[in-house]
């Protein structure tokens, strides 16, 4: 079965666990065997050709017994090495195993010596004692077939402790293909005395545990030997055997089954068979002959009542045997349905889970008022007062009612009542806490801001004073939900409530500084905004110096009023150089956008024609100049041109005269207050590139040639003027023509209509669609005649024989034809 071996050896690949079992009793007459004379281990009986005793046991290592489990319950690791000492490691599938299970004192050792020839020390009957503890493992003489001989049940050493009984018997059904019960004739038909009430519990459990089918589909069946020892022969063997397989088959029937299982019955899993005994003593000789004669079953391959065959063979191989048997000790050691209380452990069990459950219920109402609350986020007051009432008074309804009864049950049951308890009152003092941790934040936050309201402030110790009242609620409420007895804290909570404080102070610290920052940068805005847009609008050599030199004392006031308000803010002198770093960027940045405002190509050309115009139509003293064909207009408009274009490269570039007001800042600098971490200062004193600098030159030079030519032709206007009289000239000879059309009724008619007309189309806007109409009709007109054109004077006129020559061409040569097809 899988998971059945913590290590499989590389021989046993396929492990298939018996889930059927055949059971053998044997039995003594107690009676008798106190009139009979004791039998002493080492009294030699010559038994067809072995004696029973020191003098016949097996020596050497072949046939050395082995403890496989202790009677502490561990399993012995030397089986591995002893089945090679048994020379069967390599027998493959070749071998047996045989058990046996019984009351104490019942023969069991001395029957395996008998049958096997194996060296089980015997009961001294003389004083009727444990002899075997634990089980121990033999080869049989003679045999591949391992024997196992199992501690006696009912034994008064073990008393009440029927823990190894059960798992020694689970076991030995498990791992053998024969079990042998052995049992007295007297105990037929009792319950416990033929151990049906163990037998009952150890088949449930191995019907759980191993009843599923092996790999081959099939059910793992086993032999169910019954030695009834002792036989008298008053009751005849076939009546015992039917009271024992009526037994087996009730308590069959009564098994508490798998789901899966409840069909399954008996004789699918075990396989029964009966054998009496004689009396050991009182009729030596016949119970030898029996003895033997139940031998040759266990040898002899062609009998047909031969007890090993290959059905219950478990398909270990001999190699494997021991990790097998490992593998079935583990799960049997780790089951808990073989741990069975006494009757004064289940009484002491069934009162005290009466009255933990009483004392539970009457707890559970108690607090289940309060989880409601709890769960809503709500803080209740005085929670831990209340928990540990109830908790207390819980435990002492338990304790004055079941301290009584068994102390072991009591302290455990005690145990798992504190353990409900605590689980149940965990999750309020969970809750409490969380609920504690929200409150105690959101007052935090609250003192914050209030503290923070008005002008003059000092920030850390409006942080210091909230967080410290912040930590007191939360400890007082913390220390009252303790309850006496239990492993609760409230560390991981306290300090998850000091992260937390930490981060809303510090998230309130970055949204003052930047608050701060950013009304430092306003203020900078509004302060370089004049001086900038003046000494922009009025270029001079020395502009850029006089801008840096405002720049440079906004600066300093600005750091000046930070350092100021910082102090108050506790911040550490990297945070102070992180925040100043950013002022200065944002302040040259400020600065750069008012340059770049005055700079715009129409803001710079403005200034560039304003520049031009004072130059070119103004004289040194201001006035309009009103140009004379004497004037040199070229010299002038040429001189005020090139003044002009000097100043484009004294804006391209922030370049000051003076080295010392030169003005750098980092590169790579980054600022966690604004969405742009990339920043290359030297760009930033780049106004216009080359490329923009031609741009500009263009542009200005065409602006500039435009007032040269106005001014050109305002000076031409004022020569060459048209003469008055030429206008009456024009009068007098158009009068005659004018007077016809005037006088005449079709012209004027037609010149009232066209008028007329051209004023109908122009009022409601049908210029445009009329002209659209007009341009193609045209278009369309003149198409059409080119195709007719095209037409006619593509196809030329053909004689009659050219016609008829090429009809018969056409008619000959069908081939040319369709090429001439195609090609068309």
């Amino acid at each position: 079965m899988p998971g059945l071996l913590p290590q499989r050896p590389p021989c046993a690949t396929h492990l298939s666990l018996p889930t059927t079992t055949t059971i053998s009793f044997a039995s003594d007459s107690h009676n008798i065997n106190r009139l009979s004379q004791p039998y002493k281990r080492g009294t030699a009986m010559a038994i067809n050709g072995h004696v029973n005793g020191d003098a016949a046991t097996p020596k050497g290592p072949n046939y050395e017994r082995v403890q496989i489990i202790n009677d502490e319950k561990q399993f012995i690791p030397e089986l591995t090495q002893q089945i090679e000492r048994w020379d069967l490691h390599s027998a493959g599938f070749d071998y047996d195993i045989v058990a046996v299970f019984g009351s104490q004192s019942t023969g069991k050792s001395t029957l395996l010596n008998r049958l096997f020839g194996t060296n089980f020390d015997v009961m001294d009957e003389t004083r009727r004692q444990q002899t075997t503890k634990g089980i121990w493992m033999c080869r049989a003489k003679g045999m591949n077939v391992m024997v196992m001989d199992v501690e006696g049940t009912d034994g008064r050493e073990r008393g009440e402790d029927q823990d190894f009984e059960r798992k020694s018997a689970l076991f030995s059904l498990a791992s053998s293909e024969v079990l042998i019960v052995n049992l007295w004739e007297h105990q037929v038909g009792l319950y416990q005395g033929a151990n049906m009430g163990l037998l009952k519990t150890v088949f449930e459990v191995n019907l759980g545990i191993f009843g599923k089918k092996t790999a081959d589909g099939r059910n793992q069946r086993t032999l169910l030997l019954f030695a009834i020892r002792d036989h008298i022969g008053t009751t005849p063997l076939a009546n015992l055997q039917a009271t024992l397989t009526a037994d087996l088959q009730k308590i069959w029937e009564t098994l508490s089954k798998p789901p899966e299982l409840q069909d399954r019955q008996l004789s699918d899993y075990f396989d029964l068979s009966f054998v009496a005994l004689p009396h050991k003593i009182l009729a030596a000789d016949k119970f030898e002959s029996e003895v033997q004669e139940l031998r040759k079953r266990f040898m002899d391959k062609g009998r047909e009542d031969y007890v090993f065959k290959p059905a219950y063979h478990k398909r270990i191989p001999a190699d494997g045997v021991a990790f097998y048997m490992e593998g079935i000790w583990e799960q049997v050691q780790t089951n808990k349905d073989l741990d069975l209380p006494t009757q004064q452990e289940l009484l002491a069990q069934f009162r005290c889970d009466e009255i933990s459950a009483a004392a539970l219920t009457e707890f559970n109402e108690q607090a289940k008022p309060q989880r409601r609350p709890i769960e809503s986020g709500k803080v209740i007051e005085n929670l831990g007062g209340m928990m540990r009432a109830w908790r207390s008074g819980a435990l002492e309804r338990y304790d004055r009612d079941a301290s009584r009864y068994h102390q072991g049950v009591y302290k455990r049951k005690r145990a798992d009542l504190v353990s409900v308890l605590d689980s149940t009152l965990s999750p309020l003092f969970l809750g409490q806490l969380k609920n504690l941790h929200k409150a105690s934040l959101v007052t935090f936050k609250k003192e914050m801001l209030e503290g923070m309201r008005g002008e003059n402030y000092n920030f850390a110790e409006v942080v210091a004073a909230a967080r410290e009242r912040c930590e007191k609620r939360f400890l007082d409420g913390a220390q009252e939900a303790l309850v006496e007895g239990t492993d609760w804290n409230y560390e991981e909570e306290l300090e998850l409530l000091r992260n937390e404080i930490r981060i809303v102070a510090d998230q309130c610290r970055k949204d003052e500084t930047k608050k701060m920052v950013n009304a430092i940068e306003r203020n900078i805005k509004k302060q370089i905004s004049d001086p900038v847009e003046i000494w922009l609008n009025k270029p001079q050599p020395d502009m850029w110096d006089e801008i840096l030199k405002v720049f440079r004392e906004l600066l300093e006031k600005a750091e000046s009023m930070y350092l100021t308000k910082a102090k108050s803010f506790n911040c550490t002198d990297e945070e102070n150089e992180t925040s100043l770093a950013i002022l200065r960027k944002r302040a040259w940045l400020a600065l750069r956008a008012k340059v770049d405002e005055q700079t715009t190509d129409a803001a710079f050309l403005t200034k560039l024609r304003t520049h031009f115009e004072e130059r070119f139509r103004y004289d040194e003293h201001g006035v309009p100049r009103v140009w004379k064909p004497s004037d040199d207009i070229d010299g002038a408009f040429k001189k005020a041109r090139d003044q002009t274009l000097e100043l484009i490269p004294l804006y391209s570039r922030i370049n000051p005269i003076d080295g010392t007001l030169e003005y750098s800042l980092p590169s790579e600098e980054s600022d966690p207050l604004s969405s742009t971490d990339e920043f290359d200062f030297p760009a930033t004193l780049v106004i216009f590139s080359e490329t923009k600098i031609l741009d500009l030159m263009s542009r200005f030079r065409r602006d500039a040639d435009a007032y040269y030519v106005e001014a050109k032709r305002s000076m031409v206007s004022s020569v060459a003027q048209i003469p008055y009289w030429m206008y009456g000239v024009l009068v007098v000879l158009g009068w005659n023509e004018a007077m016809f059309v005037l006088f005449n009724p079709l012209y004027f008619a037609m010149l009232l209509c066209m008028v007329g007309a051209a004023y109908i189309v122009v009022q409601l806007g049908m210029a445009g669609p009329l002209l659209q109409i007009t341009r193609t009709l045209v278009n369309e007109v003149q198409s059409q005649a080119y195709n007719h054109l095209r037409d006619h004077f593509s196809q030329p006129h053909l004689t009659e024989p050219v016609r008829a020559q090429a009809v018969m061409q056409n008619e000959v040569d069908p081939e040319l034809r369709d090429r001439k097809t195609d090609f068309m």
